[in-house]
């Protein structure tokens, strides 16, 4: 019986957990800390714009992980940052039943913004699927998470690494269906991750106070370094027309507990946890220094958001003027290293 284990508890994971809970669908939900404890203890609060109901979900500490069999498939719903620890601690799992089946050869959907968990992903596990999800979900509460789109939770275009789609793509978007997502299957996953970090880049503004059209204008050079890298570096993003889906009707709810200017950097922030920019940003700035295409507010958002994280948390909002003055006086520009012989 195929069943999904869903590695991370958070506003994606925990979510996901709640509407296949809901809906039938076969699942355990792993996680670590207090959030999966309280769940565990408590069951989950689940906010939707039709209301707030508790939750009890077949959840599991990562100390005492489920055994896995070889009908499972694994949702990577960690934070970009987090990846590389989970793939590790999962890539060698013994698969019940099966002499030297390990879950290195499960399927594997990597929920996470940014391009590089595909990749690792790829170094251990042979069937890798890569997710984008837009969904305005909300994690800033021990045992409760918001949900605010409506009708569906949330869209997702998911399809086989580094490319094409088959039977089990087109199972994962039908099974996101049922549970209450907008779901597709794309045989080029890497444009629509691409897509993403095109508005991803400016998540980080959330944690920075000032005008508004100063914050606007950065917003856009932010959005043109990214498009510029792009471009250097042969990416071609996918466009909102080839959805074979239509989302027109889709929305985020009014009331609905989702507040503009708190999406999951703002709130990793505001939880104490550890930064995601060095997968958004730092993407640009990384692609930018392979091209030799400068990236002077990618890197300053990089830096000073590093800084804070680095001094121990947010404590207040950063200055943008600031941010502005760094990025004009102090980013270096980066010319594609010459191969040598050895």
């Amino acid at each position: 019986m195929r069943r999904y284990v869903i590695i991370g508890a958070g506003a994606v994971g925990a979510s996901l957990a709640a509407q296949f809970e809901l809906s039938g669908i076969s699942y355990a939900l792993v996680g670590r800390g207090s959030q999966i404890t309280h769940i565990r203890k408590e069951g989950l609060s689940f906010q939707r714009p039709s209301g707030t109901r508790q939750i009890s979900l077949n959840a599991f500490d990562l100390d005492n992980p489920p055994e896995l069999t070889a009908d499972d498939i694994l949702l990577l719903t960690v934070k970009s940052q987090d990846a590389a620890g989970a793939l590790s601690f999962w890539s060698w799992r013994a698969i019940d039943g099966e002499e030297n089946g390990v879950a290195a050869n499960l399927p594997i959907v990597t929920f996470q913004n940014g391009l590089a968990t595909e990749v690792a992903a790829l170094r251990t596990f042979a069937n890798v699927y890569g997710a984008s999800i837009l969904t305005p979900a909300r994690f800033t509460e021990i045992g409760k998470v918001t949900v605010g789109g409506d009708p569906q939770l949330g869209v997702v275009t998911v399809g086989r690494f580094p490319s094409g789609h088959d039977s089990t793509s087109e199972q994962i978007a039908a099974d996101l269906n049922r549970a209450g997502y907008l779901a597709e299957s794309s045989a080029d996953i890497r444009r629509w991750k691409s897509a993403k970090l095109l508005h991803n880049v400016k998540n980080a503004l959330e944690l920075f106070d000032g005008a508004a059209d100063l914050k606007a204008s950065i917003g856009e050079a932010l959005v043109a370094e990214a498009q510029n890298v792009f471009q250097a570096a042969g990416y071609r993003l996918a466009a909102p027309s080839e959805r074979t889906i239509d989302i027109s009707n889709w929305k985020i709810a009014p009331n609905s507990g989702i507040q503009p200017g708190q999406q999951s950097t703002w709130q990793s922030f505001t939880r104490g946890a550890s930064s995601e920019v060095d997968y958004l940003n730092g993407e640009i700035v990384l692609l930018g220094r392979l091209n030799g295409v400068p990236t002077p507010y990618n890197n300053a958002v990089q830096v000073l958001t590093g800084k804070l994280e680095h001094s121990g948390g947010f404590s207040g909002a950063l200055s943008i003027k600031a941010l502005q003055a760094f990025a004009e006086t102090s980013a270096p520009t980066y010319q594609p290293a010459r191969a040598t012989a050895v």
